[in-house]
């Protein structure tokens, strides 16, 4: 069922249709080294495939996952006479630095034409030699009407398909298990052609059928790729910008995908702190009771406690002063030319050296003054004056901010570096 022109390429229109990139290469003749990145099932070999027809190259396959630099060599050797080679090499990024490199000397002097496909972000996976010297092209999962499309032409051109009386009646459901993955669609296609009961001589693909058949859902995921990365970054930003539906959402495909509740609920910790913090110290209590929980407990169950805490953190109350507070104090003990010594009042006198030194003298008890409180000074003389912590515009940090202009009028709560 693979495409023989473009024309008959479903989908990645973006890239082949009237204005497409691709579709300017194929018309010039001209085919530089390409890089083609997208999920699987979304074309790559493929279009690979129809490029190295088009352009009269020798197409030689190799997979980074079984193949080495001996292999690239023998490719590359082929580049010393009248054809050049066409080297497609799935998973790529499978490829270590080494391996990588040796692919460099010849696509730079056109030994070969190198059209590398991976499912990950290639500037995470691939060395930036060899990134400049390929233009990147960035394939798309297939959407509904071209997954449908695909399934209506399986079932009325393939001979084998066509023998066993299949018809595509409806196909939302076997859409929804192809996940934008072509490849994916024609297996289930196949396993149904074989589990299918006929009547009077035709297979009828309906959505009860298929649910019948394959009742168990699964969703795209990659636990170590961009997937990964892209997926929890949009569950935090939901989060963080109080979206609970949103989140949840976001939460599910985790799920689903079979990501680790541990990872999951190690971002909600932080998060907790960052985005919440003093806000709301509770968020931050009941993330780290989440964290321990779906440590003991697992999948299924864990969902639950990660559903409540993506919740609940998602509805509270933001503020990030307290990490924009250890960040201006970093920055501040950083940038100084030498580090003001702590004030002997603060310093615990342990020995009678330090006694006569002066440790401790003129400290007073906090809990002796009113309220718990006695005015002194703890900051390092030079740094007197100097804020860090600047409370935030929520209800409990203005009450905070209240409180500090009361006691330490000498900070200027309206800057959070008044040094």
């Amino acid at each position: 069922m693979r495409p023989e022109r473009l024309e008959d390429l479903v989908g990645q229109q973006e890239l082949v249709g009237p204005q497409g990139l691709l579709r300017r290469f194929w018309e010039e003749g001209s085919l530089p080294s390409l890089l083609l990145w997208g999920p699987p099932g979304s074309g790559k070999t493929s279009l690979a495939r129809m490029l190295a027809v088009h352009s009269k190259k020798r197409f030689r396959f190799l997979s980074a996952v079984d193949a080495g630099v001996k292999d690239v060599r023998a490719v590359i050797e082929e580049g010393n006479g009248l054809f050049k080679p066409l080297l497609f090499l799935d998973e790529i990024h499978r490829f270590n630095k080494a391996q990588q490199d040796s692919l460099l000397g010849a696509v730079e002097s056109g030994q070969l034409t190198l059209i590398g496909a991976t499912t990950e972000n290639p500037s995470f996976g691939l060395n930036p030699a060899l990134l400049s010297r390929c233009q990147l092209l960035i394939l798309q999962p297939l959407g509904t009407d071209e997954l449908h499309q695909l399934a209506l032409k399986a079932v009325t051109q393939d001979a084998e398909l066509r023998a066993l009386g299949l018809e595509l009646v409806e196909s939302n459901a076997l859409v929804r298990h192809a996940q934008g993955d072509a490849r994916r669609m024609y297996n289930l296609l196949e396993w149904l052609a074989g589990s299918l009961a006929p009547e009077n001589g035709v297979r009828r693909i309906t959505d009860q059928a298929v649910l019948a058949v394959l009742p168990h859902f699964a969703v795209y995921h990659d636990r170590d790729g961009d997937q990964h990365y892209r997926l929890i970054s949009a569950l935090i930003k939901s989060i963080r910008g109080s979206d609970p539906q949103a989140a949840v959402y976001y939460l599910a495909r985790l799920v689903s995908g079979g990501e680790d509740p541990v990872f999951i609920a190690r971002r909600l910790v932080i998060l907790a702190s960052e985005d919440i913090g003093m806000a709301n110290p509770q968020a931050l209590l009941l993330a780290s009771a989440t964290l321990e929980s779906v440590a003991r407990i697992g999948y299924p169950e864990a969902r639950i406690p990660l559903s409540q805490t993506t919740l609940y953190l998602s509805l509270s109350p933001k503020s990030n002063s307290a990490y924009l507070a250890i960040e201006a104090a970093l920055e501040a003990v950083r940038l100084a030319e030498q580090q003001p010594p702590v004030p002997e009042a603060l310093s615990n006198p342990v020995t009678k050296m330090q006694k006569d030194l002066g440790y401790g003298q003129g400290y007073q008890y906090s809990h002796e003054g009113p309220h718990h409180f006695v005015h002194q000074d703890f900051m390092p003389p030079s740094l007197r004056g100097r804020v860090f912590y600047q409370p935030a515009g929520n209800e409990r940090e203005q009450a905070y901010q209240r409180w500090l202009q009361d006691h330490w009028p000498e900070y200027t709560l309206g800057s959070r570096d008044s040094g």
